[in-house]
């Protein structure tokens, strides 16, 4: 018992990257995210090309929002996995990956220097890889069916990546829109985001609290508490996302109170 009891201590303190090389989360999710991460942690992988295959064919029927084997652990490799995954297929739509892009993975993931060459690893083994990037997306879309937060967070990772190199190239767009479909947002919410990101006087603060500016002072500060409420990095890191990336949940939160901030002193709201 003491040394089970030392088993999952360890594992709770590694670091998310270190969850996923071990593979052993993997074959908890199934599907084409586990079959990925059981080549990459270097098992033997019977059904890799035939859960993709099916994956690609009826849509992926694995494990939905709620109900993960493996717990935590599992929600949170799925949510890195589809990051890295997603990142490596949208580095070939505009045909190079740039250093800048690169570097931006490795500072946006926080990967320790240790664990560098491993998540390499995968990276590699996806962006090389003949499959699409429509089986994982739609995995993770039933995986955190639901969880909009955790997506768009999916999501908002994928744009700081895109926009590492100081651009974001038409087909790294039209790439983010698709994946922004699968993950079930409507275009009202994939515009949100991308003009978060490429706004060059900044993101409209009604569009970021999901109102237009006809919107009463009273719906406007219940959409404040409940974005504030849903995208609260406790909060995300209990349903899923990974400590890693609490910088990136911090920058959101910044946004959704810059928004409300800015609304408020043009309303004159107390």
């Amino acid at each position: 018992m003491n040394v089970l009891f030392a088993t999952k201590s360890l594992i709770r303190s590694m670091s998310i990257w270190g969850k996923i090389i071990g593979g052993t989360a993997g074959f908890a999710l199934g599907g084409p995210l586990g079959a990925i991460l059981g080549a990459a942690a270097g098992h033997v992988v019977d059904r890799i090309k035939h859960n993709i295959r099916t994956a690609r064919i009826g849509g992926y029927s694995g494990s939905t929002q709620g109900s993960f084997p493996g717990g935590q652990d599992a929600r949170q490799v799925a949510f890195a996995t589809a990051v890295v995954v997603l990142s490596a297929k949208m580095a070939k739509v505009d045909g190079v990956v740039s250093r800048d892009e690169i570097n931006a993975f490795k500072r946006v993931f926080h990967i320790p220097p240790g664990e560098e060459k491993n998540v390499g690893r995968l990276f590699d083994m996806a962006r090389k890889s003949s499959d699409g990037f429509e089986p994982y997306a739609r995995q993770i879309a039933l995986l955190f069916r639901g969880e909009r937060a955790l997506l768009e967070g999916i999501l908002e990772a994928l744009y700081q990546i895109a926009l590492a190199d100081g651009a974001l190239h038409p087909a790294e767009k039209d790439f983010l829109h698709k994946v922004a479909t699968i993950f079930g947002f409507a275009d009202i919410d994939f515009d949100r985001v991308h003009h978060a990101y490429t706004s060059p006087g900044g993101p409209d603060p009604y569009e970021q609290l999901g109102l237009g500016r006809d919107a009463s002072d009273d719906d406007l500060k219940a959409a404040h508490r409940k974005l504030s409420r849903e995208n609260h990095p406790d909060t995300l890191i209990a349903k899923g996302m990974p400590p890693e990336f609490i910088e990136q949940a911090n920058h959101k939160m910044a946004r959704i109170n810059a928004a409300w901030d800015q609304i408020r002193k043009e309303r004159n709201i107390r």
